[in-house]
């Protein structure tokens, strides 16, 4: 499968020690998706099939009752997806979210961690049609292992615009 700019970059990035691989890929990502960053969204694996991405339960992203707020956990689901998918996405066309569904389960105990996987056909799919959308799987699980939401995201490519 061809590399794309996100990809290369990640694989830059595969000889470091693991703990040195994780904190610069965060700040790889984070560093062209901001809002992440402000997040404090956290990268423990990114690979063509697999994105795991973490948020820690602390004050800045914390709701009324201590947990994860909505949001964040909305950001953690769409951050996790929206990486594996760039992984895929050729350099030629424009990943756009085409919606994102969230239902709210349980309340979120302490740290929550996402990970969202792309199967071979799924990868295929981005890699031969010029334009298209799927649904990329993720669980969001929280420090009990249980999962407080339950999410649905829909990633659409197509072609970039030529100036």
């Amino acid at each position: 499968m061809p590399a794309n700019r996100l990809s290369r970059a990640v694989g830059f990035l595969a000889p470091l020690p693991a703990p040195l691989r994780r904190r610069a890929t965060t700040l790889l990502f984070n560093s062209q998706v901001r809002f992440a960053g402000t997040g404090g969204l956290r990268f423990e694996t990114l690979t063509a099939e697999q994105a795991v991405v973490v948020v820690r339960n602390r004050r800045k992203v914390q709701n009324h009752i201590g947990g994860v707020h909505a949001a964040a956990m909305a950001l953690l689901a769409e951050t996790a997806t929206g990486a594996v998918f760039g992984m895929n996405v050729p350099d030629a066309a424009l990943p756009l979210l085409k919606s994102l569904h969230i239902d709210y389960l349980k309340r979120a105990h302490g740290d929550l961690r996402a990970v969202a996987t792309l199967d071979a056909a799924q990868r295929a799919r981005l890699q031969s049609e010029p334009k298209g959308d799927l649904v990329v799987a993720v669980r969001v699980t929280d420090q009990t292992g249980e999962s407080p939401i339950a999410a649905t995201l829909a990633w659409a490519w197509v072609p970039k615009q030529r100036d």
